[in-house]
């Protein structure tokens, strides 16, 4: 059974996962002056199960590379054994994104990236933004993505389209359709990778929408989370680029640290505006722009994650006449986002996780 979240007013019962006795001491003096209490500390994953049936703690921050089980094995343990919010420690790598959506799949909420290799000993640049994700985690319903089988795709399918003056030419010199697809934006943020790895593997390959996907997370990860997606569905995924022409059967990613908006002929435009929703990439800002420029053609859906981002921009896709659409409460990890979509008269539609690939085919 999920947790019950924390009550108000007391202090977060924390227990911190980490083979080094290091960055057990620094994590744990990070937290010293907030509102935590470090209850516990383990040096494996073995050692972390046994801690948390004997002192429940309300969150968890686990690192990935440890002796016996790894962080993803972990944490698929502890939704197992006793569901329980968990904030991964991530090394800023290649490798170090492709583990932290191991975990991310198996269950853990969140993640915050460590400041410097391995073992960070110094965890001041990253102090509010622990806090700040830990006391979000609390809040959690977590929640594992099912195992996906991986997917049977013509070898070398085009994952997207860039654009060339005169004829348009997609990636292995595929020409673009002559019409411009409808174009769904998906708002999404904590809890998103695991509930993405349930919605984008159940689309079909002749899907009839191009979908932008806003997940807010950090420049280094977003390309790797496509690649991950990819790998898993029948639909063609990657991160954005500038230039790109959202095409049907498409999924983009908006990279970590951009905005993404769209030209007057419906192209992909990156910038470095200022935060919208303390975000970047914001789904407001793509949304609004995907309003604007497809109209009724646009469709919006908000889903799992913290604060507001995505209300104000599904509410200018509903005035534009498109379809819009929020994730249910029961099966966020996080009912922030969609709860504002709602609560701004934003959304025609709410559908459980498990619904969201078949309402999109039907949209």
């Amino acid at each position: 059974m999920t947790k019950t979240p924390p009550v108000a007013g007391r202090r977060l019962r924390v227990l911190i996962v980490d083979d080094s006795l290091f960055m057990r001491a620094a994590i744990a003096k990070t937290l010293a002056s907030g509102p935590f209490e470090v209850v516990g500390q383990a040096k494996d994953g073995k050692e972390a199960l046994a801690l948390i049936t004997q002192l429940k703690p309300d969150v968890i921050t686990m690192d990935f590379n440890m002796p016996g089980m790894n962080g993803a094995e972990t944490v698929r343990a502890v939704m197992q054994q006793q569901p329980t919010p968990v904030v991964m420690f991530s090394a800023h790598t290649k490798q170090g994104a492709k583990e932290t959506f191991d975990a991310l799949a198996a269950g853990a909420v969140d993640f915050v990236t460590k400041p410097a290799g391995e073992v960070s000993t110094d965890l001041s640049k990253i102090a509010e933004e622990l806090a700040r994700k830990l006391l979000a985690a609390s809040h959690a319903r977590p929640r594992a993505a099912p195992a996906a089988e991986p997917p049977t795709r013509a070898s070398g399918q085009f994952l997207a389209a860039r654009t060339m003056p005169g004829l348009g030419v997609g990636v292995g010199g595929t020409p673009l359709p002559g019409a411009t697809p409808r174009l769904c934006v998906i708002g999404i943020s904590t809890g998103g990778p695991a509930a993405l790895s349930e919605v984008i593997p159940a689309l079909p390959s002749d899907l009839k929408l191009a979908i932008v996907v806003v997940q807010h997370m950090p420049a280094g990860f977003t390309q790797a989370f496509a690649e991950r997606l990819d790998s898993l569905s029948k639909v063609s995924v990657r991160e954005a680029q500038h230039g790109d022409k959202p095409l049907a059967g498409s999924v983009l990613i908006a990279p970590g640290d951009k905005h993404l908006e769209f030209d007057e002929r419906g192209h992909v435009t990156l910038t470095d505006g200022p935060m919208v929703n303390g975000c970047r990439p914001a789904a407001d800002v793509t949304m609004t722009s995907a309003a604007k420029v497809y109209g009724r053609r646009a469709i919006a859906v908000v889903m799992t994650g913290m604060g507001k981002d995505g209300a104000a921009g599904a509410l200018a896709i509903k005035r534009a006449d498109g379809k819009t659409m929020a994730q249910d409460q029961t099966t966020s990890v996080i009912y922030g986002m969609p709860k504002a979509a709602v609560d701004a008269g934003a959304i025609n539609e709410v559908a459980a996780l498990g619904d969201i690939a078949t309402w999109l085919r039907y949209a």
